[in-house]
């Protein structure tokens, strides 16, 4: 008893001659740490204070500004209103699209979105933009993208210090940067969370997705380990977006996914994206004319999560199955932005698919088009096509119920949360989640008298006003003015 008691001790002694230097060398690398941080933002502020007197500097994180997305119609929306607002203030754009001049790119988000700024903006380009390209982490692609931009930040920052940071972009991991180092108020506007709960249950039941592969899903270990990850990754998002002052989200679905992520109620608000609704109202309203042919159209970027495969199977078996009676020829248009090489292999890829079921002749693509282009696509059109399961808005769907089309969107996320529900208890659209049930509701959809599709396509009109240019400038200056206090 004795001799085990002793031997007690002494592993006790051993333990604590160990643990005590640990506890002290690990509290001085804590301290090093903080005194080396607090030395980087005395130095970022000594930058700062070199340019002399200057407007308040409002700084945007946008990497791909140039990409013709709804992301950029929020953002340049956002800019219009803060220089309608505020006189004394400069607007800066952090972006990698150094292919472009600062002109162009402005000149782009007229041509696109038809958003005309009032006064100039200070362009901030950024050479290691491929730091935040997928295709750079073929695993721990979240992970190694929210790394990447926190270099990237630290360009943008040693670049340009602004007095307010807004990430409109979803790079989260730059907002503790830009707040701690750079000194900056910070807000967010968050279009879509990295992580989601669904994202979580995706993995947790082993279901195959785009961002789900098979080879995971097949092996159990394999499973445990990403939901771990995913886990861990959560909490890490969770922890900077916290450092955000302002949170600004696009729909009800990312509200409530960040609200569960980033416990930040009291300052996180819905602010609707801003979308051209009048420009597409003012298309003429008219029962249709029997015509050579019919067409359906989808507005989305070429990016995996939007689903275009889905469309073209449904759009094939809608074809193939001869479920249009006597209807005109049909034509699926598919029109989209390409941000780089990736996005145009996928349009290559989908192609193929094409060419596989059979329907090249009817299947049309049109990228990167002008926006008096799209809106004649959109005149013409009778359904308007969405299939991103768990959109976070869904930009592109109000356009279509704007423009006059009939709506069939994924039943999911944004869509049926906010947009395709009924008005005044009317219907204004459908939903859809797989490759039959699209291509039974537009054969319903085609099937419908022109006088029933003419009354939902009213109804859907009349709903989209909250959706509008000044819906968006209301509610966003009302969220970020504690930034500007």
């Amino acid at each position: 008893m004795v001799a085990g008691g002793m031997c007690l001790c002494g592993l006790f002694r051993l333990l604590c001659s160990l643990l005590i230097p640990a506890l002290f060398l690990s509290g001085l690398l804590c301290l090093c740490l903080l005194v080396l941080l607090w030395g980087i933002r005395l130095w970022v502020q000594q930058r700062k204070k070199r340019e002399g007197k200057r407007p308040l500097h409002v700084a945007f994180f946008h990497p791909y500004c140039n990409a013709g997305g709804g992301g950029e119609r929020v953002l340049w929306c956002a800019i219009r209103t803060l220089q309608k607002k505020y006189r004394n203030v400069t607007c800066v754009v952090y972006t990698g699209d150094r292919e472009a001049t600062g002109e162009e790119i402005v000149e782009g988000a007229f041509r696109r979105f038809n958003i005309k700024l009032t006064h100039p903006v200070k362009f901030v380009f950024l050479e290691k933009r491929y730091l935040v390209e997928a295709s750079l982490y073929p695993h721990f692609t979240l992970l190694g993208q929210s790394l990447g931009s926190v270099f990237l930040g630290w360009e943008a920052l040693l670049k340009c210090v602004p007095d307010v940071y807004i990430d409109s972009m979803g790079y989260a991991f730059t907002l503790p940067l830009f707040k701690y180092l750079g000194g900056c108020r910070t807000g967010c506007y968050v279009h879509y969370p990295t992580i989601s709960t669904e994202m979580l249950s995706v993995v947790r039941n082993q279901d195959t997705r785009f961002n789900n592969a098979a080879f995971i899903t097949k092996n159990p270990l394999f499973s445990k380990f990403k939901l771990v990850y995913y886990y861990f990754f959560a909490f890490l998002y969770g922890m900077v977006g916290s450092c955000s002052d302002v949170v600004m989200v696009n729909s009800t679905w990312t509200l409530n996914h960040i609200l569960s992520l980033w416990r930040a109620g009291a300052y996180t608000s819905v602010v609707y994206p801003p979308c051209d609704v009048q420009t597409f109202l003012d298309i003429p309203l008219e029962e249709e004319k029997s015509t050579t042919e019919c067409s359906i159209v989808s507005i989305s970027q070429f990016r995996p999560e939007k689903d275009h495969p889905l469309q073209i199977r449904a759009f094939a078996k809608l074809l193939k199955e001869k479920r249009l009676g006597q209807q005109p020829p049909l034509k699926l248009i598919l029109i989209g932005g390409c941000r780089n090489q990736q996005d145009e292999e996928r349009v290559n890829n989908l192609k193929l698919l094409c060419e596989e079921l059979g329907v090249s002749n009817e299947v049309v693509f049109r990228i990167n088009i002008p926006f008096e282009e799209l809106k004649r696509h959109l005149a013409k059109a009778t359904i308007g096509l969405h299939t991103m399961w768990n959109e976070h808005f869904g930009i592109g769907v109000v356009e279509c119920m704007a423009a006059g089309t009939v709506i069939l969107a994924h039943n999911s996320g944004g869509p049926k949360l906010d947009i395709v529900v009924p008005y005044e208890g009317h219907v204004t659209g459908f939903l859809a989640d797989n490759e039959d049930s699209y291509a039974e509701m537009m054969a319903h959809i085609l099937s419908l008298s022109p006088e029933k599709r003419l009354e939902i396509r009213e109804n859907a009109r009349r709903s989209v006003h909250r959706f509008s240019d000044q819906h968006f400038q209301e509610t966003f200056l009302l969220s970020v003015e504690p930034l500007f206090k």
